[in-house]
């Protein structure tokens, strides 16, 4: 059995895979947009913490449906969380999620993270989707 670190759990099925470790698909520029619902992330923080919660929990999401480290937020993402406040974040927020190719060749990730905020006036019935690069 193979201990897991990361979950804290053994696996059975593991024990084949050490030569493969950190090896995966191929990551490729793609465009996704999400509505976070900020609101349930932010629930029951202290007021002076709820925006600077809610930029993180927006880092958080696009580290980890991208699988890059690198993520850099638009000025807009920004503008937007902090409109009302610190203390009154918007309880929902559509982003455009990108992933791109990093142009620095000396830079320690390949690909790279793009937040940008999709200005919508309703927010029902949105789902995720794939947005088609131009």
């Amino acid at each position: 059995m193979v201990y897991s670190r990361e979950t804290g759990l053994s696996s059975f099925w593991d024990i084949g895979d050490e030569d493969q470790e950190g090896r995966g698909k191929e990551l490729n520029p793609v465009s996704r947009e999400y509505t976070i619902h900020l609101h349930k992330y932010v629930h029951g923080v202290a007021f002076k913490k709820k925006a600077p919660r809610a930029m993180d929990t927006i880092r958080k999401f696009a580290q980890k449906t991208m699988k890059t480290k690198d993520v850099r937020l638009d000025t807009k993402v920004n503008q937007y969380v902090w409109s009302q406040g610190i203390r009154h974040v918007p309880r929902r927020i559509r982003i455009r999620v990108q992933r791109k190719r990093n142009e620095d060749e000396d830079a320690k990730e390949k690909m790279y993270t793009l937040v940008s905020l999709v200005p919508v006036s309703d927010f029902s019935f949105l789902q995720t989707e794939d947005v088609k690069e131009q």
